[in-house]
C-alpha cells in the first residue's frame, strides 16, 4: 500500500475528548472504590505498627537519612512547619484535579492515558493497603518525631481510634507522591516549553512535606515511584491503542483529516499512460 492510499497515524490531540458526564462519573466512581477500599484495610492497629517498627529499621540498615533530619529544618519557624502542613493537606487533591481538567480540554490524548495511569497506581496502592498496612512515623514514639499536623495546625486528620473518614494506617505507598510524580510526568509530556522540567518541583517539594511532617516514610515515596513505572510501562500511549477504541465517527474524522492532509502534501503525478491494449489497438489502425 503506497503513501496515498496508506492512512498516517493520527497525532495524539488529533483525538476527540470522551463524553464529559462519562469521565466525570467514571472519575468519581474511581475515588469513591478506592475510599471504601481504605476503609477495608482500617483496623489492623497491631499489624500496622509492627510493620511500621520493621520499615524503619530497614531504612536505617540501608543506610537512608533519618525522616527527623528532614523535619528539624520545618521546626525551625511556625510559619515554614504551617505552610508544609497548608501544603499535605490542601494541594493534593486540587493539583491532581487541575491536571486531569487541564489534560481534558487542552490534551485529550495525553487525558486518556494518564487517566488509565493514574487508576493503575491507585488500584496497586489500595491492594498494599489492603496487604500492608503500615503506620506512619508520626505514630512511632521512639522515631522522636513530632506530629506537626495536630501540633502546629491545619490537621486532616483526627483521633485515629475515631476517625471514620480516613484509614491512617495505609503509609504505603504515599499517593501523596505518587500523584504529584504523575503530575509532574504527564505535564512535561503534554507540553513543549523549555521551563516544563519545573513541574519536577512539584513531587520533590511534596516529598519534603510528606517526610517532614511525618505522615511517609522514604520508602512510601520510593514504593510510589516503582509503581508508577509499572503503570506507565503497561499503559501505552493513547497512539498506539485508543483509536480503535474510540466510537466509529471519531476514528473516521481523524483517520480522514490524516487522509486528505497527506493529498495535499503528495506531489503531483504525471497523467498516467494508456494501458497496453489501448497503444496497440491505436498502432493497428494507423
Amino acid at each position: 500500500m503506497n503513501a496515498r492510499t496508506e492512512p498516517a497515524p493520527a497525532e495524539p490531540d488529533a483525538i476527540a475528548r470522551p463524553p464529559l458526564l462519562r469521565e466525570f462519573l467514571l472519575v468519581a466512581g474511581l475515588f469513591l472504590v478506592y475510599k471504601v477500599g481504605r476503609q477495608l484495610a482500617a483496623g489492623h492497629t497491631g499489624e500496622a505498627f509492627r510493620n511500621a517498627h520493621g520499615v524503619w529499621d530497614f531504612e536505617r540498615a540501608l543506610g537512608l537519612p533519618g525522616e527527623g533530619a528532614v523535619q528539624s529544618l520545618l521546626l525551625h519557624g511556625d510559619g515554614a512547619v504551617h505552610l508544609a502542613n497548608t501544603y499535605y493537606a490542601a494541594v493534593h487533591f486540587p493539583a491532581t484535579a487541575a491536571f486531569l481538567i487541564w489534560l481534558y480540554l487542552r490534551r485529550p490524548a495525553h487525558y486518556l492515558r494518564a487517566r488509565r495511569v493514574l487508576a493503575a497506581l491507585t488500584a496497586a496502592a489500595l491492594v498494599l493497603h489492603l496487604l500492608f498496612p503500615l503506620a506512619p512515623p508520626r505514630m512511632l514514639a521512639s522515631t522522636g518525631l513530632v506530629d506537626t499536623a495536630r501540633e502546629f495546625g491545619p490537621s486532616v486528620y483526627g483521633d485515629p481510634a475515631a476517625d471514620s473518614l480516613s484509614n491512617q494506617f495505609a503509609a504505603m505507598p504515599s499517593l501523596h507522591f505518587g500523584w504529584a510524580l504523575m503530575v509532574a510526568v504527564g505535564l512535561i509530556a503534554a507540553t513543549r516549553s523549555h521551563r516544563r522540567w519545573l513541574w519536577l518541583l512539584h513531587p520533590a517539594l511534596t516529598l519534603l512535606v510528606i517526610v517532614g511532617t511525618a505522615n511517609h516514610y522514604w520508602l512510601d515515596a520510593l514504593v510510589a515511584a516503582a509503581l508508577l513505572g509499572s503503570a506507565l510501562a503497561v499503559v501505552r500511549p493513547v497512539t498506539a491503542s485508543v483509536r480503535s477504541a474510540l466510537p466509529f465517527r471519531f476514528r473516521h474524522r481523524t483517520t480522514g483529516t490524516a487522509v486528505r492532509a497527506q493529498d495535499r502534501a503528495a506531489p503531483a503525478r504525471e497523467p498516467a499512460t494508456a494501458p497496453q491494449e489501448e497503444q496497440t489497438l491505436v498502432g493497428a489502425g494507423r
